[in-house]
């Protein structure tokens, strides 16, 4: 299962990359586990554009073959992308889950939670 080590995660499997970028806009996907947990995604609802969003608070759903999963929100503040492209093809997901099968852009509000590094993420999933 691969965790990336520059990606902040949280306890809920989603991953965010770009903490750094002065912009304060954060790129959002759910990881690999929780793909592979899902099994074949078949649709997705993402937070629209311009929806504000709340850290821990879902914001959408991704729905498999086997079940039927809320996506939280890993921090706060207003979704400025959402991937179209996952929402036409939701196996993207699970084929590029770190890559191509991004979700949503959040820029983000000041006063965030801590997120995970990769080496807390990974002692996470392998207690799962």
């Amino acid at each position: 299962m691969s965790v990336p080590e520059q990606l902040r995660y949280t306890e809920e499997h989603e991953w965010v990359s770009g903490l750094e970028g002065e912009d304060g806009v954060v790129t959002v996907g759910i990881t690999d586990y929780a793909a592979d947990a899902l099994g074949d995604i078949v649709f997705v609802q993402l937070p629209e554009e311009g929806q504000s969003v709340t850290a821990g608070e879902p914001c959408g759903e991704a729905e498999s073959t086997k079940s039927v999963s809320d996506i939280y929100s890993p921090l706060s503040g207003e979704i400025v992308a959402v991937n179209q492209a996952v929402v036409d093809d939701p196996g993207i997901i699970n084929a590029d889950a770190y890559g191509e099968g991004w979700l949503f852009r959040i820029r983000i509000d000041e006063d965030q939670p801590d997120l995970l590094d990769a080496e807390s993420y990974n002692k996470i999933i392998e207690e799962a």
